[in-house]
């Protein structure tokens, strides 16, 4: 049964968005643009995703941790070309199930995350929709002129890193729904990976130092390293034995009979955030200490070869995954 209606669009605005607008050049969410002034010696950096009920979350997860999972996503793509947050614009659409005190909610996540992330609201939409409920963020940043780092510059000889760890979003998923099979503990940290996902945004300054190229981990780690070798015009080469783990995602693993498939799925899945990196050999050492000084696990997970394409290994041989990743139709 829906929650009780509110007054309309502006009242929202007002009440409950308003609150978070930047003090200044959100004009207090009263104009229909933002003023931004420029920032010498800066490229402005702009990254835009949605989600959408059903497809992005599950109709029943919180509204509050669906808006801190719709500004991380799009933070962690900031982060990935070593880009500084600055602001974002929001664009609700409310289904049905919107009622005020989900509206609260949602406005509470990304009050929650702003504070986490250092970031205001610039401006945006709202509007009601019969549903599904879906929302959209531009998220703004700066990076130094020129200097955004693109999935385009991996070379032959280089390394290929991941932050964190790799198949919680996707074990996440099935937690949520109550489809997997683990002890309590591990279920609900799986469930927090998928529905508050956190974005390396500490480790932008690190991609913004040494990496050659990056992409985040939305699609599936397959489908990114893919990606980067596309745009790069190299062969990316990932040894899928490396795959950094969470105790969680192990336990699971540890079930499986046929540990080559199982850790293609967890390569494959997508919804991790995480940060995939090339890097010059000669720069793993700096890598590692910078990982290290922000307490962050780093794992090497191939290299980049002559050639073109993505070309995943296990145990040194090369295999040929029945999918890699995430696509929309």
């Amino acid at each position: 049964m829906p929650a009780i209606d509110v007054a309309g669009e502006f009242e929202t605005i007002q009440r409950l968005l308003k609150p978070l607008a930047h003090p200044e050049w959100a004009r207090g969410l009263a104009d229909d643009v933002a003023a931004l002034p420029s920032r010498p010696g800066h490229d402005l950096i702009l990254t835009k995703d949605a989600i959408v009920e059903g497809v992005h979350f599950l109709p029943d997860d919180p509204l509050d941790t669906v808006a801190q999972k719709l500004l991380r996503v799009n933070l962690s793509d900031l982060a990935a070309k070593g880009a500084e947050p600055f602001g974002y614009l929001l664009a609700c659409h409310w289904s049905e199930r919107c009622g005020w005190p989900e509206r609260e909610a949602f406005v509470a996540g990304l009050r929650r995350d702003q504070a986490i992330f250092d970031i205001s609201l610039l401006g945006g939409d709202t509007v009601k929709t019969p549903g599904p409920a879906s929302f959209s963020a531009t998220l703004l940043g700066w990076a130094p002129s020129g200097a955004a780092v693109s999935r385009a510059g991996a070379r032959p000889g280089d390394l290929v890193f991941v932050t964190g760890t790799i198949g919680d979003g996707w074990l996440g998923l099935q937690a949520a729904q109550a489809t997997l099979s683990l002890e309590p503990e591990r279920m609900d940290a799986l469930e927090a990976a998928y529905r508050t996902p956190m974005p390396r945004v500490e480790f932008a300054p690190v991609v913004l130092g040494l990496a050659t190229a990056s992409a985040d981990v939305s699609d599936g780690l397959l489908a990114d390293a893919a990606h980067i070798a596309e745009a790069s015009g190299v062969s990316l080469e990932i040894d899928l034995e490396r795959l950094p783990l969470s105790a969680a995602a192990q336990a699971w693993f540890e079930g499986r009979v046929d540990p080559q498939a199982a850790l293609e799925l967890l390569a494959s899945g997508g919804d991790d955030y995480e940060i995939l990196l090339t890097v010059p050999a000669g720069a793993e050492n700096a890598l590692r200490r910078e990982a290290e000084r922000r307490h962050l696990r780093l794992t090497c997970v191939g290299r980049v070869a002559e050639g073109r394409g993505l070309s995943p290994r296990y145990l040194g041989q090369a295999i040929t995954p029945t999918r890699t990743g995430w696509t929309h139709g």
